[in-house]
């Protein structure tokens, strides 16, 4: 089931994701060729590259986040182009690059990088305004990205201001 009458399911895989390096990587290094739930694979893909984008400076993090989701809008409309559909539930590049924004400046360590991942996908999933309304009206490389891109910014702030209780007593208070 999509949300696009135009947008083809994951279970259609087209065989250019394996011979198109292009495809390939808006495929999620084809993680997005699996059939069930492939934003969810995709996201979980992401989360391997966090652990070296916290070893750049905070500003080359921004800065990377910068290059991929430019990239994203080029890589994610020309995909869709060749593949002749509006979004393509297997190209995850956009829920990649929606994980990275949401794990910016989060501390180190596998239960933040696994609230995170869960916080995005809460984000990703339901849509609340303006997202859903982008999804259904923005399109091109630009609308397959955004939706993703303001989950992450999202979720990115839900969890900057768990960070921010964590580091301010909150824990202390529920005697973790």
């Amino acid at each position: 089931m999509t949300d696009h009458p135009n947008q083809v399911p994951a279970e259609f895989v087209p065989p250019s994701v394996w011979r198109n390096p292009w495809h390939f990587l808006a495929f999620g290094f084809g993680s997005g060729t699996l059939p069930k739930a492939p934003g969810t694979w995709g996201s979980l893909v992401a989360l391997p590259f966090i652990p070296l984008f916290q070893l750049l400076p905070d500003w080359g993090y921004w800065l990377m986040l910068g290059i991929t989701m430019l990239f994203g809008f080029w890589l994610c409309g020309k995909v869709a182009d060749d593949l002749r559909v509006h979004d393509h539930e297997g190209i995850v590049w956009d829920e990649m690059v929606g994980m990275w924004i949401t794990l910016w400046l989060v501390p180190e360590g596998w239960g933040w990088l696994l609230l995170g991942f869960l916080l995005f996908r809460v984000f990703d999933i339901l849509k609340p305004w303006p997202i859903r309304w982008i999804d259904r009206h923005v399109h091109g490389g630009v609308g397959i990205m955004l939706d993703d891109v303001l989950a992450g910014v999202f979720a990115w702030m839900a969890l900057q201001l768990i960070v921010w209780g964590w580091a301010n007593g909150l824990s202390a208070t529920l005697g973790w």
